[in-house]
C-alpha cells in the first residue's frame, strides 16, 4: 500500500501559520484522506475525529502542540473527502479500527501516539486496546475511550439499526443529500451542532461540503447518521479498558459529551470507566467549554495536551524501529 502527497499548502489558525499536506491512503473502496503537519520524522501521532466531523476539528489545536512531532490527521471513511463505504455496509467501530490499521499499514508506523475527539477517541480506545504494542500514548479529548451500553438495549438497538439501514435503501433521494447554498449550509450545521462556533463551523465546511450541481451538499454518508448496530456491555469495555499499555491523558468539558449526549445508563458507566483510569494513575482533567472545546477554544486544551506529550512521548528514547515513518 502507498500513500500519496498532495500540494502542501497553508492552514491559518489565528496567527499561526502552518504548511501542511494532504494524505492520501487506497483502500479497497476508494481512498482515505487527512491532512499532515510536522516534520517528516518528528514523533508520530494519528488524530481522529469525532462523529459527522472532520479531520479539520484538529486545525485550530495542532498548530499549538510539540512541533517535534508529526501529526497525521485523518477523514474517517465517510467523512470529510474520504471515500464512502460501499452500498450495504454499516459503519461501526470495528470497521473504523480496521480502517486505522490501513492507515497506519500505509504510514509503516511501528509505534505512535493517538489524540482522538469523541467517537475518535473510542476508535483510539479500541485500538489501543487490540494493539497495545503500538500506541504509547493516547489524548482523549471529551471522550472516555469506550461507550457502554444496556445489556438489555442491545436487542432494539440492532433491531433499530438494521430497519433504518432497510429503509434507507429504499429511498433513493435520501442517497443523494440535500443542495444547499454555503450560507444554508453553514445555518445548517450550526445548528444541528449548537456546541460550535460559527469559525468552527467555516473551517469543518472546507472539508465537509462538496460542491453539486446547483449548489452545495454535505459530504458525509448519511448513512453515518444510521443506528450504529455493534455495542459493547460495560463488562467488555472495562476487559478491553485493562488491554491497554499506553499512557492515558482524558482532557472533558464541563458542559460536554456526559451533558449532552449521553443516554440513560450511559450516565451511570461513565464513572466506572473514569474511576479505572484514575486507579491506573492515569489522567482525568476537566476543563470550561463545550464539546467542541478543542476546536472553539483551543488555548483552553493545548497546555495540557503539550505537557502530557512532553512527559510522555517526547522524553521517552525512541528506539530506531519506531522511529520509522512514510515517506510521504
Amino acid at each position: 500500500m502507498q500513500t500519496l502527497k498532495g500540494v502542501r499548502h497553508f492552514v491559518t489558525s489565528g496567527i499561526v501559520k502552518q504548511a501542511v499536506s494532504e494524505l492520501v491512503v487506497p483502500v479497497p473502496w476508494g481512498e482515505m484522506r487527512g491532512r499532515i503537519w510536522g516534520p517528516d520524522h518528528g514523533r508520530p501521532v494519528l488524530c481522529l475525529h469525532g462523529w459527522a466531523d472532520n479531520c479539520g476539528t484538529f486545525n485550530t489545536l495542532i498548530p499549538l502542540l510539540p512541533k517535534e512531532c508529526r501529526y497525521v490527521a485523518v477523514d474517517l471513511a465517510g467523512h470529510g473527502l474520504s471515500s464512502h463505504r460501499p452500498n450495504g455496509v454499516f459503519y461501526s467501530f470495528p470497521e473504523y479500527v480496521a480502517d486505522v490499521c490501513r492507515v497506519i499499514d500505509a504510514l509503516q508506523w511501528t509505534r505512535f501516539s493517538i489524540i482522538g475527539h469523541s467517537m475518535g477517541g473510542n476508535i483510539a480506545g479500541m485500538f489501543s486496546a487490540l494493539y497495545p504494542e503500538m500506541v504509547d500514548a493516547v489524548v482523549l479529548l471529551d471522550s472516555y475511550g469506550f461507550l457502554p451500553t444496556d445489556p438489555k438495549e442491545i436487542p432494539k438497538v440492532i433491531r433499530q439499526g438494521l430497519d433504518e439501514m432497510v429503509q434507507f435503501e429504499k429511498k433513493k433521494e435520501e442517497k443523494k443529500g440535500k443542495v444547499y447554498t454555503y450560507e444554508k449550509a453553514v445555518e445548517r450545521l450550526l445548528a444541528a451542532n449548537p456546541t460550535l462556533s460559527e469559525q468552527s463551523v467555516h473551517i469543518l465546511l472546507e472539508r465537509g461540503l462538496a460542491q453539486v450541481e446547483g449548489g452545495v451538499a454535505f459530504s458525509r454518508d448519511i448513512r453515518v447518521n444510521l443506528k450504529n448496530i455493534v455495542r459493547i456491555t460495560l463488562e467488555q469495555s472495562l476487559e478491553l479498558q485493562s488491554k491497554i499499555q499506553a499512557c492515558i491523558l482524558i482532557v472533558l468539558a464541563e458542559e460536554g459529551f456526559e451533558k449532552i449526549f449521553a443516554e440513560g445508563e450511559q450516565k451511570r458507566y461513565i464513572p466506572a470507566l473514569l474511576q479505572v483510569y484514575r486507579d491506573l494513575n492515569h489522567t482525568v482533567v476537566t476543563v470550561p467549554g463545550d464539546h467542541h472545546v478543542h476546536l472553539n477554544s483551543p488555548e483552553i486544551v493545548a497546555p495540557f495536551v503539550c505537557d502530557f506529550l512532553q512527559s510522555k512521548v517526547l522524553s521517552q528514547p525512541l528506539s530506531p524501529a519506531d522511529s520509522q515513518t512514510a515517506k510521504l
